[in-house]
């Protein structure tokens, strides 16, 4: 039997005991009491039976009676049952957070002691403290994560999934490969039961267990090659486990940064912010697996590409997750006060006003993005050895490339824009920066170079991939934020009207502090625009469809955005609106004087 064929058979044999085993435990916990009821700070809203952690650990066990040598895995087996215990006595007894952590950091040192290392530093008592802040950071991180119906049990299976193929290609399973494999299979097994609406929670004996294994593994499994550049030694373990750092780390911040204590729990995890923008529960969790999923592609190819191409992949899928962290930021979680709780405090007041004014953020993700428009364009022109042969000249014209194209962009005007309105003016904006910036890269790199060798197909290219990329992460604020606006809950609003005052309508309805409201569509007594679409969302038809759609109470509110009306008709559509009650508002802009002089 190959490798993959045995670590396929302790991930099936686990995944069906874990089918049996945990509804048995679901009904010890009914039975017992042992449930865990709502309360104002945690997600669920029936009670839940607890114990699917005991199953989670008792099925990963029971793989130790088939794996040899069993020497191997041991230490990973008892310390992970030593957190199981902690996690198991927490669910029946609460512990204090000091209690935990102790007991974290003193199976952490265990690991250590018995050589268990990151790798990160050569100096091995740096290393060493690096190592047990790993191990504790990652076991809190997937406890932290356990706070909606089958999102830590999905992220661990993704994880464990990820450490297992980027394991490389193996002849013979590792004793700690079969060990995470049944693991995997366990948790699985105990999905299918917790994933929404749950019937049982794993509590925190199964994320803690979860945690620290995965964490181990991480450390213990290291992929294809016995000697794995630095790259893949930092890169791989974080990318693997990105969506519970990502989330403790937001969680983190935020907490801290509004006035709350960081290790007490609430309602404002990533998969939150994902539901309160108008996702379904199911759907927000797979969100967050899709994402796990695809740190672990990047970590794959951190493993199986070169070190420019691998150290590219992480820099654009880091790119990435900090959009997705700056737009989970802006969805309010925690009430009324917390833009002004954000904001109080000197420290936090001087990081936002230089984060707002000088554009930190973006400067840096353009680096990025100019970076991999350049590096793709080699790779799409040349292939193979041709590749190999030409690589040297991207070197050394990157660094032209960077020292151009950023004045430029800024110089052109590309960080004035504001990202949740981009507009089609500031894609002519990049176009022109990216334009001009690809001119003077020509030049400067035919005064320099004369221009032997190089391609200038490899520059159309590159400002095609850097329009593309820079564009998208810029429109992509203006889609998240139309997204959030179209999955809002709120009155039923109508506009009455299609024109520029219609569109003006929207963006004022959509501003910051408003009211939620979701916005149906428009209508309009121009038939040449029925069918059409303003702002995205459709023109419905004349004033006889406004009528139809009050009369059937498909409308809370109708905003008037026509300048000019006929004063028979805002008549008739008053009393229409009154007897229907729907309210009636009307949109008008004037201009005031303030000053004196005339």
């Amino acid at each position: 039997m190959t490798a993959w064929w045995t670590l396929a058979a302790y991930f099936g044999g686990a995944f069906a005991l874990s089918l049996v085993l945990v509804p048995a435990c679901r009904a010890i916990a009914r039975r017992t009491g042992r449930v865990a009821r709502p309360t104002a700070d945690r997600w669920h809203r029936e009670p839940t039976a607890l114990f699917g952690g005991v199953a989670i650990v008792l099925v990963t066990m029971c793989a130790l009676f088939f794996i040899r040598p069993l020497g191997d895995v041991v230490l990973f087996a008892a310390t992970g049952f030593g957190i199981f215990l902690v996690g198991f006595t927490d669910d029946l007894i609460p512990l204090k957070p000091a209690t935990k952590l102790v007991a974290q950091l003193a199976l952490a040192s265990v690991l250590v002691y018995f050589d268990l290392r990151l790798g990160w530093f050569e100096a091995e008592a740096l290393d060493m403290v690096a190592t047990v802040f790993w191990l504790v950071a990652i076991t809190n991180a997937l406890n932290l994560l356990d706070n909606m119906d089958g999102l830590c049990a999905g992220v661990g299976i993704v994880a464990g999934l990820s450490l297992l193929v980027g394991h490389g290609p193996i002849d013979v399973a590792l004793p700690q490969a079969l060990f995470l494999a049944a693991m995997v299979g366990a948790v699985a097994g105990f999905l299918v039961y917790n994933f929404h609406p749950a019937s049982i929670f794993m509590g925190d004996s199964g994320s803690l267990f979860i945690g620290l294994t995965l964490a181990t593994m991480s450390l213990a499994l290291r992929g294809g090659s016995s000697e794995p550049g630095i790259l893949a030694v930092v890169a791989v373990p974080a990318l693997v486990l990105l969506i519970p750092i990502f989330d403790m780390l937001l969680v983190t911040a935020l907490r801290t940064l509004s006035g709350r204590r960081a290790w007490h729990g609430g309602r404002d995890h990533s998969s939150h912010r994902l539901v309160a923008i108008g996702l379904p529960e199911r759907t927000a969790v797979m969100v967050l697996w899709t994402l796990a999923a695809l740190g672990g592609l990047a970590a794959w190819g951190v493993q199986r590409l070169t070190t420019v191409g691998g150290l590219f992949a992480v820099a654009v899928f880091l790119a990435s997750m900090v959009l997705f962290a700056v737009f989970l930021t802006r969805v309010r979680v925690y009430g009324k006060d917390e833009v002004s709780v954000l904001r109080s405090g000197r420290v936090t007041t001087i990081f936002i006003e230089f984060m707002n004014k000088r554009r930190v953020a973006e400067v840096l993700l353009d680096f990025v993005l100019i970076s991999a428009a350049y590096y793709w364009a080699y790779r799409l022109r040349f292939e193979g050895v041709w590749l190999v042969e030409y690589f040297p000249l991207f070197l050394q014209s990157l660094p032209i490339v960077l020292g151009i194209q950023l004045p430029v962009f800024f110089l052109i005007g590309v960080y004035r824009g504001v990202w949740r309105h981009f507009s089609i003016m500031d894609a002519v904006t990049i176009g022109k920066a990216v334009g001009v910036g690809m001119l003077l890269i020509l030049f400067a790199i035919l005064y320099l170079f004369r221009f032997e060798s190089y391609s200038r197909a490899i520059f159309v290219i590159y400002a095609a991939l850097l329009m593309l990329l820079t564009t998208g992460s810029r429109a992509s604020f203006r889609l998240m934020a139309e997204f959030v606006r179209r999955r809002r809950q709120g009155d039923r609003i109508l506009i009455y009207g299609a024109g520029e005052g219609g569109a003006m309508t929207v963006r004022e309805l959509s501003a910051p502090g408003r009211a939620p409201a979701r916005l149906i569509g428009f209508v309009d007594d121009d038939r040449e625009t029925h069918g059409s679409r303003v702002m995205g969302y459709p023109v419905l038809g004349a004033y006889d469809s406004l009528v139809t759609l009050v009369e059937n109470g498909a409308v809370d509110q109708v905003v008037i955005s026509i300048r000019l009306m006929d004063q028979k008709r805002l008549r008739e559509l008053e009393e229409l609106c009154a007897t229907s009650e729907v309210r009636l508002l009307r949109m008008q802009v004037h201009l005031e004087s303030v000053s004196s002089v005339s």
